[in-house]
Order: structure tokens, then sequence, then C-alpha cells
């Protein structure tokens, strides 16, 4: 029988360390012949990503144990790695330089030196026919008269020689690069300042030849159209996914084939994968619809499943990244008959299905007539429930991006919480991805507005119902999301206390301060800078801090790039000087997200420790205490 027990004081098998404890990152799917390789990202091993072959039922890391498999291209990264014939090519984080790895051999540099640490960076590559060239993104840091990096699509010899050729170049960002089967072309996306690669991007072909590009030909694209994960299909047809009628959809030399939902999402990092080109038969796609992710056709769709990524094919079998609400991401293959099997499997977490009951899909109104969407955890543990008198308290999630999306898989981070007696909601407020471009677009000129009206409603929704305590209404984010927990912790009154983590705090700051990729994004969410200047200052919480009123965990990496530390200690140092509860944590050496094993754990008790005192509740775990100062 259940134990009644205030929320937030449960006791749960859920730690910290389960956060971490053989937890892996699984991302990027390569099909060779008949091995599938993939990356892994390990929290316990300082965070490092590694590559994994699965071959024949045996599973290998190939890379070195000290490598790092990251590319820094757009500071985010992704496709830093390709196999060809049983070898790989990868990028190595400390240097980013390019290397070759052959079958039982040692890694061989392909790219030389930079002037500038760190200053080439390579991505999203492809080998071609012959294995004699890579063809792939480089950017260029501290180029002689240059003001921000130079991004352009160049061709790296795989023998070592060094000599590597610009093939295409003119435009401020590139992306996939791929080669025709034949060799004889070459495709590519491009987009310029101020467009990010969700807004408004252009597909290129031209014919290859002897290192050369020539007859350069706009394919698709332009105002209003965006452009992702082209690729040749083994027939020669040139594929790609464009939101040309509000959903990213598939199309085959311009013919729309897909349908049901969104196929695919913002390109924040490079080596996505949603859909399979094939010849002769029906396309194969992952489809966003009610909540998950569907695949089609339906013969390799898979009961539970809710999210699919990196899907690629082994003939007529199917491979892929599948997640769902009840374990975590796995490394999947179904066989056309439907047969299904793990070629990876997830973490065996043991955990006592009640704690993992589905989230609710939720709708709900919001600010200007229109609609939100979210997904809400109740308290879950078999264990404990909440006194009679007493509805639980509520931690509303905000995604980053803002472009990102809620998750539709399993997070042991929410049932951390759950588990422990809080509710959560995770919100798609607008301007999320998923619901196609018009909703995507919908935070336009709004963002800190639109956002935050987006989270204070999915709060004040949930304690209209009776679902939650609306006296104890808590939000958290981090990066996008940490902006617009500080807004709404600034702009509204509606939440007891919240978690920002890297969190945006001067948007003239970040407008003048941030990466290439990015430094143009906020003239679509708030209008060019310095021209708005008013609109900037308007919405950067450090200049309204008179509004904060409740307590504020602060969370930072002191190696960020993206949102530098300044930005974080102006926010601290204004609820210090306010007198306000605050705690501040820092971590060495992190950048924009955390990835080490005693952050990932720091960085949760952290927040548990705050919660309790702030709510006045004495979590049932042993952790060390956050200080709030002011408390």
């Amino acid at each position: 029988m259940a134990e009644p027990r205030s929320h937030g004081a449960w006791t749960s098998p859920i730690t910290a360390a389960s956060l971490v404890e053989g937890a892996v990152g699984l991302s990027e799917l390569v099909v060779d012949g008949d091995d599938v390789w993939w990356s892994e990202s390990r929290p316990t091993e300082g965070g490092r990503t590694t590559i994994v072959r699965w071959r024949d039922g045996v599973t290998t890391e190939v890379t070195p144990p000290d490598a790092n498999v990251r590319t820094r291209v757009h500071e985010y990264g992704g496709g830093s790695w390709w196999v060809a014939g049983g070898v790989l090519y990868y990028v190595e984080f400390v240097d980013q330089r390019l290397r070759r790895l052959e079958p039982g051999g040692e890694p061989v540099l392909l790219t030389p030196e930079p002037d500038v640490p760190a200053g080439l960076r390579y991505a999203d590559g492809r080998v071609d026919p012959h294995g004699s060239w890579f063809v792939c993104v480089r950017e260029r840091h501290g180029a002689p008269g240059a003001d921000e990096a130079v991004n352009e699509i160049v061709a790296v010899p795989t023998d070592g020689s060094m000599q590597v050729d610009v093939l295409v170049s003119g435009a401020d960002f590139y992306s996939s690069p791929r080669i025709s089967p034949d060799g004889a072309r070459l495709a590519w996306l491009l987009w310029n300042h101020p467009n990010m690669p969700w807004d408004d991007t252009e597909l290129w072909t031209g014919h290859l030849d002897d290192n050369e590009v020539s007859g350069p030909l706009k394919i698709a694209g332009g105002p209003g159209q965006s452009i992702i994960q082209p690729q040749w299909g083994p027939d020669g047809r040139l594929w790609y996914i464009a939101d040309f009628d509000d959903v990213w959809s598939v199309y085959v030399e311009g013919e729309k084939v897909s349908s049901g939902g969104e196929v695919g999402g913002p390109p924040w990092v490079f080596g996505d994968s949603s859909y399979i080109a094939t010849a002769g038969r029906d396309p194969v796609y992952a489809v966003a619809s009610d909540g998950r992710d569907r695949l089609v056709p339906d013969r390799y769709d898979v009961d539970g499943v809710s999210s699919v990524s990196a899907l690629r094919s082994v003939g007529d079998d199917v491979v892929f990244i599948a997640g769902s609400h009840h374990r975590e991401r796995a490394v999947v293959r179904v066989t056309a008959d439907g047969s299904v099997s793990d070629l990876r499997a997830p973490r065996q977490l043991g955990l006592d299905p009640g704690l993992l009951p589905p989230p609710e899909e939720i709708t709900y109104p919001t600010g200007e007539g229109e609609v939100a969407y979210g997904r809400f955890y109740q308290p879950a543990n078999p264990d404990f429930e909440g006194p009679a008198d007493e509805r639980p308290p509520l931690i509303v999630m905000v995604h980053g991006g803002p472009t990102g999306a809620s998750r539709n898989e399993l997070s042991v981070h929410v049932r951390y919480w759950t588990s422990r007696g809080f509710a959560v909601v995770d919100v798609d407020y607008r301007g999320s991805s998923g619901h196609g471009r018009a909703f995507r677009k919908s935070l336009d000129r709004r963002w800190g507005i639109a956002d935050v009206e987006d989270c204070v409603n999915a709060a004040r929704y949930l304690a209209d119902r009776g679902d939650v305590d609306g006296d104890r209404l808590l939000i958290r984010g981090g990066s996008a999301g940490g902006y617009t927990t500080l807004c709404a912790l600034a702009f509204h009154d509606a939440f007891a206390a919240g978690a920002s983590a890297f969190g945006v705090a001067d948007l003239a700051a970040l407008a003048t301060e941030t990466h290439k990729f990015e430094s143009r994004y906020l003239d679509g969410l708030l209008g060019p800078y310095p021209e708005a200047r008013d609109v900037y200052e308007d919405r950067s919480p450090i200049h309204h801090t008179e509004g904060f009123s409740a307590p504020m965990i602060v969370l930072q990496g002191d190696e960020d790039q993206v949102v530098p530390m300044n930005q974080a200690e102006m926010i601290v140092d204004a609820l210090r000087s306010k007198g306000l509860p605050v705690a501040y944590v820092l971590f060495e050496g992190e950048q924009h997200g955390f990835r080490r094993a005693e952050n990932i754990i720091r960085a949760v008790e952290a927040e548990l420790s705050f919660y309790g005192q702030v709510l006045g509740f004495d979590p049932a775990d042993q952790i060390e205490p956050v200080l709030v100062e002011n408390l």
C-alpha cells in the first residue's frame, strides 16, 4: 500500500547517478555493407564520443580509447564521422583535424594543422565512389580579412597528402554535400544571414569532375522555404525534405511522396536522417503525428516506439535509433516482414513500470486566441502518494532552441522528478518544431513573449484543472529555455521559483558576442540589431531585475561560448543585490550543456536541494545541500 508523504520528499530508485551510470547518448547511424555503425557519447568517460560497429552480432568499439569524435562546426556539431568500405573518417575534438582509420590500423591525419588552434573544422562529409576524396563542410576561423568564420565545401584527399581543395564557396553557410552514386554530380544546401537552416535555404547541384564543381544550378528553395536532408537515391534521383506546404515532407525530384505529418526536424546539428531514399519501391520515412514518430510503411512501425531518428537501410531491412516512454534509446533493426531486434539494447534500469506511466498529450489555449502543446506527467511512484489535502508542485520544463520540441521518449531526468512527487509538463510553446512551419515561425518577433505566455498558461491550465498546486509552480530550462525561464520570472509572477541553466540574460550581448551560426538568429526572433535595440532591452531579463521576486538557482559552464558565463553572473549579482534567495553553481571545463557525469549529477542534486529549501520539504536523498544565499 502506498505511503502518504509530502510531494518532493518521496524516496525514489531513480537517483541522480541513474542519469549517467551506464548511460550513453546514441546518435548517427551509418550502414556500410552489412555492418551498422553508430556513435555513443559517454558521460562517465568525461562526455567523450566514440564510434561503435555491429558486425554479425558482435559489437566493437572502433576508435582508440582516448578518441573524442566531435566536430565544432556551428559549435553544435554533428556529422563528425562517416564510414565507407570499412574505413572510418572522423574529426577529433581536441584539434578538429580529420583522420582516416583503416581496419586494424592507426589513425592517419588527413588535414593540415591550422594556424589558429582548432581553427579548421570539418563536418558532414561523404567519400567519393573511388575512395579518393572526402567531400565535406569546412569552417575556417581566423581567415585573413574575415570578420567571422568562413564556411565552404571542400574535398580532402584520403591519402594524407593534405592538399585540400575548395569546391563551393561564397555563401554564409553550407551543409549536406552529397555525391551522386556515379560520382558525377554534387548536391548541397546553402543559406545566408540572417536565415537559419529552418527558415530559408536553397538546394543546389553541380557537375563534379577533377575536384571541381561546374554548372551550379539551384534546384529548389528560397524565401519562405526550408529544405533539409538532401540525398541521392540508388537510381540517381535527388531526394530531399521541404516545407513547401507547411509541414516538412519528403520529395523526390520535386514530387511529394510522404503524408500524415512532419518528417524531420530543425537541423541544429549535421547528420540527421529521417527517411530512406529508395529505388523501385515505396519510400521509408519517420513521420511525427499524434505525439509520436511513426514509421511508414506500417510494416516497419514498432509497437511502443515513440521516437525515431537516424533512419538507414540494410537491404530491405531498416535500422534506426528508437525510443519509447518505457525504455531508453536503442539501435533497432526491423526486417521487411516486421521482425524486430536490438543491435544495441538500452540500459537495463530495472524500474517498476509504475514509475513510468505514459504522459498525457495536452493542447491548451494561450495568447492571441492560439493554442500550444505539452506532455503532462503526473507524479508516479508505487510506494508513495501525496497527502489527501495536498496537490503536487509542478515543474514547467522549457526546451531549448527555441525551435526544439518536448521529448517524446523516456527521459530519466523527467522521471527523477515525477518519482519524487513532482508533476512535470514538457511544453511545446509557439515556435517549437513538429507542428509545421506556421507554428514554428509563430515565435518570430515574439520571443520572450509568446513562449513565456505559453509556459505560464500551461501551468495555469493544469492548476485550474486541479492537477497541481497553483502556489507551487516551478519553471526550469537551459539555453533558450533558460532565457524563457528568466523572462517568466522577470515579467510574470506565476512561479514560486525557477532554475536557469546557461540561460540568456542579455540579448544585446548575445547578438554581439555569440558564434557565427546564431549571430543573426535574433533578427527573426526579435528584429535586427542594433536597429531594434529597444526591443532587445525590453526583452532582456538583465534590464528588468526589478521584476524578479522569486528564488532562483543558476547553473553555468565556465567555457560556454554560446552563452558566456558573464550573463549568468549578471543575473546572480542582480538577485544578490535585491536580497532574493539565489544559488549559483559554476562547472569548470563545461561548455554549452553539461557532459561530464559528475557535473550532471551535481546539477540535478543541487536543483532538488534548492527546491526543498525554498518550498519547505526535506528531500529523502542523501545529497550535498546547495548554498542558497539570502534564504
